[in-house]
């Protein structure tokens, strides 16, 4: 059986309003002995009917008074004329009052039950808004973190600045790299970049002159996402320059010159 498309049936609402025929109860009292799941919603379901009732006790009670006046004007009606019908006919028209009474408190207790489960809906929005704002707020926290260290690593005074510029493969390309020698950390601002096509990613190197020995000191990852375009490196390098190159995804092992964008040296 799939409860879940038996659950969602209604069946086991009718079943909690008591409008079910005999065979089609004792169905449902099998499948609850069988599927515990079953049994769980049906509790739920009495449940969040008993709730909304006793929450909303006032207009109940209104409705309650409302109703059994309906239905005693309906029965004295009937009762007036029931000696010029036949018995037959009596009969029946108890039943037609009895189903439709039902008809009407089950449809009363179903239309609660889904204004509960819209409710529950709303709720579940309103905790998913709030988990995504919480994870903005932390994002906004770790860029506030990167922009002081940052701040603190350009204002030290021994901080080197090496403006890189625009090679063969792209002149307008630009970057700076900011060096705490003394903590062995770059700050790549590469803002000046175009960005990666998919599957290829920028590489720093830290660069000996001569004879020309590159060093990678990483990638510049997540740069389409990364807003500010400014990237921590570690570097306990002796650099004479630094270069970025276009690489595959993952990095490469030595620079592929023909895609350097950007270089500069490092000043004596």
């Amino acid at each position: 059986m799939d409860i879940e498309k038996y659950i969602e049936t209604g069946v086991l609402e009718l079943y909690v309003a008591g409008i079910l025929s005999e065979k089609e109860n004792l169905e449902v009292v099998d499948n609850a002995k069988q599927y515990p799941e079953i049994k769980k919603e049906i509790v739920a379901i009495e449940a969040s009917i008993l709730a909304l009732s006793k929450a909303a006790a006032p207009k109940s009670r209104s409705f309650e008074k409302e109703f059994i006046g309906v239905k005693n004007r309906i029965q004295k009606a009937f009762e007036s004329k029931v000696i010029e019908m036949p018995s037959e006919k009596s009969s029946n028209w108890s039943s037609y009052l009895g189903w439709a009474a039902s008809v009407i408190l089950a449809a009363s207790l179903l239309w609660m039950y889904s204004e509960n489960n819209s409710l529950k809906s709303e709720i579940n929005v309103a905790s998913q808004n709030n988990e995504t704002l919480e994870i903005q707020i932390e994002e906004a926290k770790i860029s506030l973190e990167k922009s002081k260290d940052l701040l603190t690593t350009i204002r030290d005074k021994d901080i080197q600045v090496v403006a890189l510029g625009g090679q063969a493969v792209d002149p307008d390309s630009y970057a700076k790299a900011y060096w705490n020698k003394k903590e062995q950390k770059v700050f790549i601002d590469a803002q000046g970049l175009p960005e990666p096509p998919d599957g290829m990613v920028y590489q720093v190197w830290s660069l000996k002159l001569d004879p020309l020995t590159p060093t990678s000191m990483g990638l510049l990852e997540d740069f389409i996402s990364d807003d500010n375009k400014v990237f921590a490196l570690a570097n306990p390098n002796e650099s004479e320059a630094f270069g970025i190159t276009l690489e595959p995804a993952g990095g490469s092992e030595s620079p592929n010159l023909e895609q350097l964008y950007t270089l500069g040296a490092v000043n004596s």
